[in-house]
């Protein structure tokens, strides 16, 4: 990153972007930029970069999960054990 910016946000702002960027399983910072690149866009100021994020998640949950696969898998477990957030 190039750039740093900090900002105040009110609480219950602060508390909803806490609750996305749990729910993703990524950093608030992550979100912030996303939420800032897709209101560029919107207004015709994209950004020059797009998110990962923004270019897959159409993809998201269209993969059917074989959980009873995954829960049997030996690197699944050996992921979960050392890398696994709750």
């Amino acid at each position: 990153m190039d750039h740093q910016l900090t900002l105040r946000i009110p609480g219950d702002l602060a508390r909803a972007l806490a609750r996305a960027a749990k729910a993703r399983r990524v950093p608030r910072s992550l979100v912030v930029r996303e939420a800032l690149a897709e209101y560029l866009v919107a207004e015709g100021q994209p950004a020059s970069g797009e998110s990962t994020w923004s270019r897959v998640r159409h993809f998201a949950g269209s993969a059917p999960l074989d959980r009873a696969a995954i829960e049997a898998d030996q690197f699944a477990a050996q992921l979960r054990r050392h890398n696994w957030r709750p």
